[in-house]
Formats: C-alpha cells, structure tokens, sequence
C-alpha cells in the first residue's frame, strides 16, 4: 500500500510533528513524552540557537490518509566541520510496525542529504548533543528520563533491515543512592582537595549566577570536556545563553556542585535535579491546564525517589584524578536529605571508561542500551 510522504510547511502539521510520538506511545507506561512547548522552540528557527549552522526539514508519513510515522532530517554542518565528514542526521523518528513506513520515512532523509551533498546517514541524533540521541535497543521495560529516547523493541530490527549497521553504543546505569558517602570516596575526595589546592564551590542563586557568569563558565567546561567525544560539536554563545536561561532557573542549586582551584578557576561540575519522567507522564507532555502543577510538584513540592544526573564534566586535565570523588562527596549527603534512593545516569558512550568509572563506589545496575545507527548513501 502506497506510503506518502509530505514535508512539515505550517504550524498544524509542526503540532502533528510533535503529538505524534505522544499518541503512538499514549498507553505504555515506559514512554515519558517530550514537552510540547520545549519542542516547538526546539524545532523553530527563531528560538533554537542551534539552527545558527543546522538545518533540518520534518516529514510526515501517511498511510490511508491515516498518520503513521515522522521523522527529522539535519545537517550539523558545524559537526560536520569538526569531524570532517558529511552526514545528514535523521532524528525524532517514530513509526507504525510497518517496514513500508519506515523505509518511506528514511528515504525522505537520505534523498534530502544527497541533494545537499551527504555522503551518509547517522542517527537517531538531534540538532547537537544537548539534544536526546541514541534509539533504545536494551531497557524497554524501565521508565524512560525527560532527556532520553523511548522507542518500541521493533525498532531497532527495523534498520537493521534497512541496511543500517551500528555506530556508536551508550549504557544508562540506575544507581542506588549510597545513605552516607563511602569511606573510600571521602578519603580519595580529602586527599585530592588537599593534593591540588581544590574547593567546592556551591550557587546562591541566580544573581550570583548572572552577575559572576558562572552559566557560561559552566557550558564553556562542558564544551571542553565533551570536545573529544563521539559526534559533538561545540556550543555557541547563543546556544550557551539560550540553555543558561532554559534550565538553570529550574534547578535545586543545592544538586549543583563545582569544583574550582586556588584561583577560583572551574574545573568540574555535577548537575543533577529531580526526575520528571513521572509528572510528565501525568502532565501528558503539556504545560495546560495543569501540567505545570505536575512539574512544580516534582521540582519543587514533593520530590520523587530518583534523580536524574544531568551533566557531569571535568576538565581534560583533570580527569582521572579522583574529582568525581569531591563531586559525590558533596552531592551524596544533599540527596540523602532530599530523600532520593535511586538516580539515572544520562547515557555514557560504552568505551567511555572514565565516566563509567566513577560508579565503582556505588550499588548499580546497568539496565539500559541505546545505538546510533549509519548507512551509506546510495549514490
């Protein structure tokens, strides 16, 4: 039966674009639906800084004239520099069990990449790293997290069909909260203080954050840190201003920790806030009528039991060195008096050992795989 595919051009089908993902996963309970609002800045060229050196187009795939199926195409053309290759990205891809559909939807994509130049396709990947990436091939039975992808177990086997093969791999961990910083963690977090002339530094607010700039310096180490890793591309000022005042605002600075040197320079940060997975689930990816009461609950009022770990970095020079043990050594005690017993890590790239290191103190489990998967181009 004839699959069509029609390009995102008006506001209407940009909110189909967007609901589809939430109707498709309407009654399964793993799925945590995208915010209707971050999503519609998210792909709005006036409000997403990253289009500063993305492009993108949305599709639509309709079967009967019945909706089944989206998906993004993207140039990172800033990435593409980096790393120096050209790759069109397909991302927020959602479809029907239904090989037609999802062929129709990537073929859009890939003719969309070859008329720009592109030699392969990559993905799922958004417009940058600050974006959910990686399609979910381990874990379909545990609870999604606000900056993942959820997607259904036949997924992955179709691209495999589709002639994909895998490109890079990221493990997510849950890790149970420890109820006191273990012995061996203050001792290296003492010892490494002492060692390097290091001090925690922890937020007042966002007076303090605006007027001594710590957001930037903030998104500027995480530049660095991240710099080597797969696919990244570095943030730009704009993007750095648009995330500062996205997401700090909403952040229990007591889940923010810093790590700075003799001269107050900032060498490591650990980010973390409570989960939204659940209110967003209650809130049915809306802020209206009463989506926002279920996010300031969870942000604010009544906490949940898991954290999510947003973002942890520390400077190249830095790393393996034990500063991950200053960062927990604060954090640790914070979420025991919150009354977290579990937190998520965000996905960490399998041959990232220096990040996965940093949980041998912990009681964790490893319940979650995500891939992103490349293909040639067909000339």
């Amino acid at each position: 039966m004839t699959i069509t595919i029609k390009r995102v051009s008006t506001k209407q089908e940009l909110k189909k674009f967007i609901r589809f993902n939430y109707l498709l996963y309407k009654k399964n309970p793993y799925s945590v639906p995208d915010l209707y609002d971050d999503m519609l800045n998210t792909f709005n060229p006036k409000k997403n800084a990253a289009f500063e050196f993305c492009e993108a187009e949305f599709f639509l795939a309709y079967k009967q004239k019945q909706l089944v199926g989206r998906i993004a195409a993207i140039i990172n053309h800033r990435a593409n520099e980096t790393w120096n290759k050209k790759e069109v990205r397909f991302g927020w891809i959602d479809f029907i069990d239904d090989l037609e559909v999802s062929k129709a939807l990537i073929q859009a994509v890939e003719e969309w990449g070859k008329a720009k130049g592109m030699h392969t396709i990559q993905g799922p990947l958004g417009f940058t790293d600050m974006d959910a990436e990686g399609m979910l091939i381990a874990g379909f039975d545990q609870l999604s997290t606000m900056a993942t992808i959820y997607n259904h177990p036949y997924y992955p086997s179709h691209m495999e069909k589709l002639g994909f093969e895998k490109d890079a791999d990221w493990i997510e961990f849950k890790i149970k909260v420890p109820a006191a910083v273990p012995d061996k963690m203050q001792r290296i977090a003492d010892l490494i203080s002492r060692k390097y002339n290091l001090h925690v530094k922890k937020l007042k607010g966002m007076k303090e954050i605006n007027e001594k700039g710590y957001g930037q310096r903030i998104f500027a180490l995480i530049n660095e840190c991240y710099a080597p890793l797969y696919g990244y591309s570095r943030m730009t000022e704009a993007q750095i201003r648009q995330y500062v005042k996205m997401y700090l605002p909403i952040l229990d600075l007591r889940m923010v920790t810093l790590i700075e040197d003799e001269h107050d320079e900032l060498i490591a940060v650990g980010i973390s806030m409570p989960s939204l997975s659940v209110a967003l689930q209650k809130a049915k990816g809306k802020m209206l009528p009463f989506g926002w009461y279920h996010l300031a609950k969870a942000l604010f009022l009544k906490k949940p039991e898991t954290l999510d770990l947003l973002l942890v970095g520390v400077k190249p020079e830095y790393q393996s060195k034990g500063i991950n043990a200053m960062l927990f050594a604060d954090l640790i005690p914070v979420y025991n008096q919150i009354g977290f017993k579990f937190a998520e890590s965000n996905p960490e790239l399998e041959s990232n050992n220096k990040v996965q290191a940093q949980w041998e103190y912990f009681e964790t489990t490893q319940h979650k795989r995500r891939r992103a998967y490349r293909k040639t181009i067909t000339k």
